[in-house]
């Protein structure tokens, strides 16, 4: 998780994301220049501005016409801006569960847990961790928002309390509602 304003600078320039998704490998500034039809000259500059920022690490060297050659490779297998990076814009400290606001706090939270366990877990294993995830589409009438909440409440409460005991491993839960846009389709 990206926490500090130079990591995210570093890597908020397209050319910068593209070098950093030919290191998910490890690879040289000039193999990295040849799939991406580029300088070695032009690569070194934008690995060393993500080595810099902590996003890439030099992990061997090797010899190539009488100099060392690094090669590199990208820290993590994806780069997520912490929320405490910009704080909450919106000082009103919403609670009302029915609103957006309630619901990008809570997002928030969820995307803290999630890179902190992943980073915790390293860069080896985060795709393999345990999780559960259920994702649906349902329609719920405006007036009858409010019977819906209290109706899933009722249901998370009872569900935390058959599994609410001491044993098995622990997990949290959030669930969501929010309006469902089509998705644009591209032309």
């Amino acid at each position: 998780m990206m926490e500090r304003f130079e990591q995210a600078e570093a890597l908020l320039k397209p050319q910068r994301v593209e070098v950093l998704r030919q290191l998910g490998e490890p690879r040289s500034c000039t193999e990295v220049a040849e799939r991406l039809d580029q300088t070695p000259q032009w690569v070194y500059y934008h690995v060393k501005r993500l080595v810099e920022a902590g996003l890439v690490t030099q992990v061997s060297q090797r010899p190539v016409r009488g100099i060392q050659e690094g090669v590199y490779q990208a820290n993590a297998r994806s780069y997520w801006l912490s929320p405490e990076l910009l704080g909450r814009i919106d000082a009103r400290g919403v609670r009302d569960e029915l609103s957006l606001g309630y619901l990008l706090d809570l997002l928030q939270d969820v995307q803290s847990d999630v890179a902190s366990i992943a980073a915790a877990a390293g860069t080896e294993v985060e795709i393999d961790l345990p999780s559960i995830a259920v994702s649906g589409e349902i329609r719920v009438p405006p007036h009858r928002r409010q019977e819906f909440v209290a109706d899933l409440r009722t249901m998370m409460q009872d569900l935390f309390t058959r599994y609410g005991g001491a044993d098995g491993d622990a997990f949290k839960v959030a669930v969501a509602c929010y309006p469902a846009f089509p998705k644009e389709t591209p032309v």
